[in-house]
């Protein structure tokens, strides 16, 4: 498997963070809670530079749980105030607004002692395109005033947006770093669909997808597709026994690839394959 990724407007979607950085007090980089590590952009730490930042782990409903409280532990020993959070019911939102308060204390207790009062936080969300800022910001406003959709990089340009009475945030494009060449991290934002589909073949990543949930979560694919075990070893075979299984034939008895494909993957990205992570913490 080979993705290839190479997005010219990611630059420019980088320069204008850089550009904005200044008006800021705090980065909130928001992370799929499935990839935290393959969604996490390694341009920001350099892009933010002495910036406080909060990490909010979204989707954490579709997440396996126990890795999820890894994650945690494993930012807060780096001394990095996260939260896990669901954008779509609002789980963990509260929590996230408190961190960013938090996270900015000292800046707000300095000000306040130059007579500077009741002066809002300003925080940049940053993040891979389709991991839910839109949502999380609708969430935060209790309305669907930021245009939101299923394509990665539907959000365009920027805007400033008025949480409450003390939160005011700067909604930016999502980001990718400039060019991908871990194939095993290009899978896994193409799987969670921060790609485009057309940029990659969808075989491919449905078949990896397979092997991968074969290995650590069987049971997930047992439950969701009525299947015995063993499961076949052959991710190949493994696919067209789904197709059979949910009827997914052609005249002449034949597997209708492209529709299993697109359904597996559809499934997974919807979180109907169960609680499942795709990373692991760093040893």
């Amino acid at each position: 498997m080979h993705i290839h990724w190479f997005p010219g407007h990611m630059t420019k979607a980088k320069r204008m963070i850089e550009s904005q950085l200044r008006l800021v007090d705090v980065v909130i980089e928001l992370l799929d809670a499935r990839i935290p590590l393959s969604s996490s952009n390694p341009l920001i730490p350099t892009i933010t530079k002495d910036k406080p930042r909060v990490i909010a782990l979204n989707k954490s409903d579709m997440a396996d749980r126990s890795f999820t409280d890894d994650w945690i532990h494993y930012y807060k020993d780096k001394g990095i105030h996260v939260v896990a959070i669901d954008s779509m019911t609002g789980k963990g939102t509260k929590q996230l607004v408190s961190q960013v308060e938090i996270s900015v204390a000292d800046k707000i207790a300095r000000l306040k002692a130059k007579g500077i009062q009741n002066r809002s936080v300003r925080a940049m969300i940053l993040g891979i395109p389709n991991v839910g800022k839109s949502s999380l910001i609708n969430r935060l406003l209790g309305s669907a005033t930021v245009k939101t959709g299923d394509k990665a990089g539907v959000t365009r340009g920027q805007q400033w947006i008025k949480i409450g009475k003390n939160l005011e945030l700067l909604d930016t494009p999502g980001v990718l770093w400039p060019k991908q060449n871990d194939q095993e991290v290009a899978f896994k934002l193409a799987v969670t669909g921060a790609m485009n589909d057309e940029v990659f073949d969808m075989e491919e990543v449905a078949l990896k997808l397979l092997e991968t949930l074969s290995f650590d979560y069987p049971v997930n694919l047992i439950e969701r597709y009525k299947l015995s075990e063993p499961l076949p070893s052959v991710s190949q075979e493994l696919l067209e026994l789904i197709g059979r299984k949910r009827g997914c034939i052609r005249s002449g008895g034949v597997i209708d690839t492209e529709k299993v494909i697109r359904m597996i993957i559809t499934e997974f990205r919807t979180g109907k394959l169960g609680s499942i992570s795709l990373d692991r913490v760093p040893c």
